[in-house]
Parts: structure tokens; sequence; C-alpha cells
């Protein structure tokens, strides 16, 4: 594994900037994911680390030496991608073995058998190697594909969005197999989506992009509870949080705009009155619809609250996150 350094990094198609200045450390070992939107440059920082498309500016290191003259064979990075990417004729075992049959590697074969039933034990597809991959559903082609990328021990692993494809269990189930195949290999990821839940609970740095530029980057609690701007604030917590104007409460420091309460930074029984338009019973949790001078917002309650549809409640903010007029954080 490798520290993978980003730096002032920028890339464009024709007039438009798809990557813009960016600086990013991926340390060694860490798990870090770029989350944003569709169009904010995370598949094209992806694809630039690999080699698949070059820069027109800056430079990018791979164990302090750069590697933007290199080709994406001479990197050794390994890349699971969105689509399954499997040869249909062949079994998971030749699926798996096939990187590293390259003439590239030229692997003992030996080794390669070792490798595959090591990296099929650890995806829990060790009884299906001798399947062909059309035999297989969606969730085991999606552990062969990323298999794929395992065998070959390469210096970081690329990420493309690779979980979301596959039915809300199967993804579940998969983020759980990658962190903990993450974390036993000491290995070095970096992941890009636009799931807020993948990046809660699988990486230990956060990396939040906006129309090509990165805009925070740290761990996962840093980021839900220091967001640097609204926009950012909006792309972590489920559900969301809610904003308000500012002077619906008082307390508000100069300049601020609006106020941002996550869910649970709502003090109830005391405060402004809202009326409960619905209730949601979540079983460990119930979540109250709230309406307040015309705002809705969703706060959390008691599981096993008596509240209802049309009945009035007090709610006051509790470690409120202010902004100003353009988005930017007021401490």
């Amino acid at each position: 594994m490798a520290e993978v350094v980003l730096q002032n990094v920028a890339k464009s198609f024709g007039a438009t900037p798809a990557v813009r200045d960016v600086s990013l450390t991926v340390p060694d070992g860490a798990f870090v994911v770029l989350l944003g939107p569709t169009g904010a440059g995370k598949t094209t920082l992806l694809r630039l680390i690999a080699g698949l498309e070059r820069p027109d500016g800056g430079d990018i290191l791979i164990a302090g030496r750069s590697v933007t003259g290199d080709t994406p064979a001479e990197r050794n990075v390994a890349m699971v991608f969105q689509q399954y990417s499997l040869y249909p004729h062949l079994t998971v075992r030749d699926n798996l073995a096939f990187p590293l049959r390259s003439p590239m590697l030229r692997t003992p074969e030996p080794e390669i058998a070792q490798k595959v039933r090591d990296v099929a034990a650890a995806l829990r597809i060790a009884h299906k190697l001798d399947n062909k991959a059309t035999a297989l559903s969606g969730g085991e082609m999606q552990r062969v594909s990323i298999g794929r990328a395992l065998v070959r021990s390469p210096t970081i692993y690329l990420m493309d969005e690779p979980l979301s494809s596959l039915d809300a269990k199967l993804r579940a189930d998969l983020r759980v197999e990658l962190k903990r195949i993450q974390t036993s290999l000491g290995a070095t990821f970096l992941y890009v989506t636009h799931d807020q839940i993948e990046a809660m609970t699988m990486a230990t740095h956060v990396g939040v992009l906006d129309e090509g530029r990165l805009v925070q980057f740290g761990t996962p609690r840093e980021i839900y509870e220091n967001p640097a701007s609204l926009y950012v604030a909006g792309r972590l917590g489920l559900p969301r949080m809610n904003t308000l104007p500012a002077a619906l409460f008082a307390g508000a420091p100069p300049g601020a705009v609006t106020i941002g309460l996550r869910p649970e930074h709502i003090r109830q029984g005391e405060g402004r009155p809202a009326r409960v338009v619905r209730v949601e019973h979540l079983g460990d949790q119930t979540r109250l619809h709230l309406l307040l001078e015309g705002h809705e917002i969703v706060t959390l309650t008691d599981p096993h609250t008596g509240l209802g549809p049309g009945d009035d409640v007090r709610v006051e903010p509790r470690t409120p996150l202010y902004f100003d007029a353009d988005g930017a954080r007021i401490a």
C-alpha cells in the first residue's frame, strides 16, 4: 500500500472544467470516500489517479513518486467499476485469476491458486469458484468484480460506486464486507459515491466535492458536526439537516441568514410552537414532521410518543449551526 497525493490537479473537457485545483492526500491504509452529486468530479479524479485521463495541471504522486507520465499499468492501481466487468464465459475462479495471468504480472500458477482461494474466502464466494459468471446473482457478481481487484495487491484500490446497482440489503451487506476486508488487509481505498450512508459507515476520511472543487476533507464525524458550508452540511445526515431563517430563533450571530438544525438537535417542551404533521415510527426511533410558522422540519422523539397529527409541541434549537447569505459557516 502507499500514500497518494494530489497537488493542485485540474482537468477540463473542452470548455467544461471537471476538476478544479484539487489538493488531497489519501493516507496509507485509509478508506477515503469522495462524496458529491453527479457532475461533482468524483469519477474524473479516480480516472486521473488510475492514468485513464491526463491532468491539465498539477501533479499526482503515489508512494512519493510522480506518476503523471506513467501508463495505467505502470501505476499498479486496481479499479472497481459500477458495472461488473466480468467475462461471462469464464468461471469465477478464472475471472479472479485473470488479472494475475497478465503479461505484466506473470504470476506463477500455484501462487494464483492460493490468492484466488484467499480472496474467495474473504468475499465468502469460495463455494462459487466453479460456477460460470452468468450463473451468479447480482451481489455475487459484484463480489467477483471486487475480488478481481483484491487479488492484485496494488498500491491503492479505486472504487467507482461499486454498490450502486445492488438492492438495499445487498448494499448493506457488502458495505460491511468491504470495510472488514479493507481493515484486515490494511489496504488503501479511494471510493467514490453519492450515497451518504456509504460515506458515514465505511470512511476513515471523507472528501466533499462541489463542481470539481474539494470543499472539505476530514473524518465523517468532523464533516457531520462541523461542516464548512451549507452545501457540505446537506451532504451528510439522514434525515437531512433542517434549514430555517436564522431570525426564527433568538441568539443568531451577526451575519447569520440561515440556521441549520440536525433532527437530534431540536429540543422539545419549550420554545416556539409547532404543529405535528406526520409521525413516523421506525422501531428504535420516531420522527416527528412538524410545521413551524410555515416551515417544515423533522426531529426525533421518544419511540413510544403519544403525539399524533394535529398536536402542538414547542421546540427550540440545541447546538445549532449558522450560515451567512453565501452559505458559508459562521462559527
